[in-house]
């Protein structure tokens, strides 16, 4: 939440300065209210923070052009966000080189001095990849691999193998055939991905990019253009907001959060935008003016409405203020958001301080466990296969859970029973269960979830 606040007072920095404190507000505004940041600023991802990164990093570039190139604190500012946003996530990876090349072409451009262009950009380069380097530093000495767990097959698989985990969806067919297979879009639906993303996002719908922009800002950040003041500004905003929404277009999952740094940029253009409409419709003669300021104003009350609907019916799902009034335990507000939580409190309270578990089937999420826990990036089903082809023969099957080195399994049990009964005959799932009932006890289980002793 506090990078959320950070990046709508960033907007609000650069949009005062250089459209007035109306825009800058706007722009805040806008960005604070939007449905895709006050989920992501309010849940547990690590995306609010590579915003912050990364918008800080391209506006402290323009700082820095602003002053003509003379206050070089502003291209250190900017060196040192661009590496703590590769610190928080390897999508800033393409951000990084983007505007290691933007800084070279644009002061190339602006000055001519194409020797100390090329110097700038190694600064910003190489003052980005310190900070950036204990994360690098930390990977070597865990898994010999920098970027871990990425490039496996350049610096090997290091501390295990979760190269499936970074495949495209387990076929060899292409994004276009594999979004016909999974929800039945055409050529052209596909195609049109990157429009999609701002008019079709749906929250919890991986068909529809799992997150809800504004529909608004693709149709007015266009206006952003209408004058040529500020035109380098607005097109290397413009070409790194295209560029991040393309990145994410080719990705595998078509995801919301994905686009998420290009979107204060997009906000900006959008401000922009409205402020040229308004100074537009400002010019024209009174009855145009009044019929075009009801207009502008419409859409302008439409979108902060699209916005402060979506905000109305997420607060009244989180529902925090029994939390906050301590009405409500932290255990309780929790439990209400995690599905996991009783089972995971069961663990913390009953099981002994030196058990470790192994999750199965719960995308790795065991941060509320208060005992050694193991993943894998199959999330357990690798786990699940090799117990059945091994349930035939009890010693074998029995050496296998030992070198699991776990205690206990904290399962999410019907996705359990659904992966064995899609993909196993009835014998082999009876076989399983037959040998699962001599090495195993189940001491908790609730509607989805189970934690099971190995005996």
């Amino acid at each position: 939440m506090s990078f959320g606040i950070g990046t709508a007072a960033l907007l609000y920095g650069y949009l005062n300065k250089k459209s007035g404190q109306l825009a800058g507000l706007l722009g805040a505004l806008i960005f604070i209210s939007l449905p895709t940041i006050l989920r992501t600023a309010t849940t547990a991802y690590v995306d609010a923070g590579l915003v912050f990164f990364t918008t800080l990093s391209v506006l402290a570039f323009l700082y820095w052009r602003d002053s003509e190139y003379k206050n070089i604190r502003w291209l250190l500012i900017s060196a040192i966000a661009m590496g703590l946003a590769l610190g928080t996530k390897y999508s800033a990876l393409p951000a990084w080189f983007f505007l290691t090349l933007a800084i070279v072409f644009i002061y190339s451009r602006d000055t001519g001095g194409q020797g100390r262009a090329l110097l700038y950009g190694l600064v910003f380069f190489l003052v980005s990849l310190l900070v950036f380097s204990p994360w690098l530093i930390k990977n070597i000495i865990l898994t010999g691999n920098p970027l871990y767990p990425l490039y496996q097959g350049v610096f090997g698989a290091g501390g295990g193998n979760l190269s499936e985990a970074y495949q495209i969806v387990s076929t060899d067919a292409g994004m276009f055939k594999m979004r016909q297979m999974l929800y039945g879009d055409n050529f052209l639906e596909t195609l049109l991905i990157p429009i999609r993303f701002f008019l079709q996002g749906q929250d919890h719908n991986p068909q529809y990019f799992d997150g809800v922009l504004n529909p608004v800002l693709i149709f007015i950040a266009p206006f952003a253009f209408m004058n040529r003041r500020m035109k380098t500004d607005k097109l290397l905003l413009l070409a790194f907001a295209v560029f991040f929404i393309l990145l994410a277009f080719f990705m595998d999952k078509h995801r919301i959060r994905y686009i998420l740094p290009s979107v204060p940029l997009v906000i900006i253009l959008t401000v922009m935008g409205y402020v040229n409409i308004l100074n537009w419709i400002m010019e024209r003669p009174n009855r145009l003016r009044m019929a075009g300021l009801v207009a502008f104003a419409g859409v302008l009350i439409g979108m902060i409405g699209f916005n402060a609907a979506y905000a109305k019916n997420y607060f009244i799902k989180i529902a925090p203020v029994n939390y906050i009034l301590q009405k409500e335990s932290r255990d309780d507000f929790i439990a209400r958001h995690d599905g996991s939580y009783r089972a995971v409190q069961f663990i913390n309270k009953q099981t002994p301080a030196n058990s470790r578990i192994r999750l199965i089937l719960l995308a790795g999420r065991g941060y509320y466990l208060d005992r050694s826990y193991d993943d894998d990036a199959s999330f357990g089903m690798n786990v699940i296969q090799r117990m059945v082809s091994l349930s035939a023969d009890e010693q074998e099957f029995q050496k296998y859970l030992r070198s699991l080195s776990c205690t206990h399994f904290l399962m999410r049990y019907d996705l359990f029973q659904k992966f064995l009964t899609d993909n196993y005959l009835p014998e082999e799932i009876n076989q399983l269960m037959a040998q699962l009932n001599k090495s195993v006890t189940m001491i908790y289980r609730d509607d989805y979830y189970a934690v099971i002793g190995l005996k």
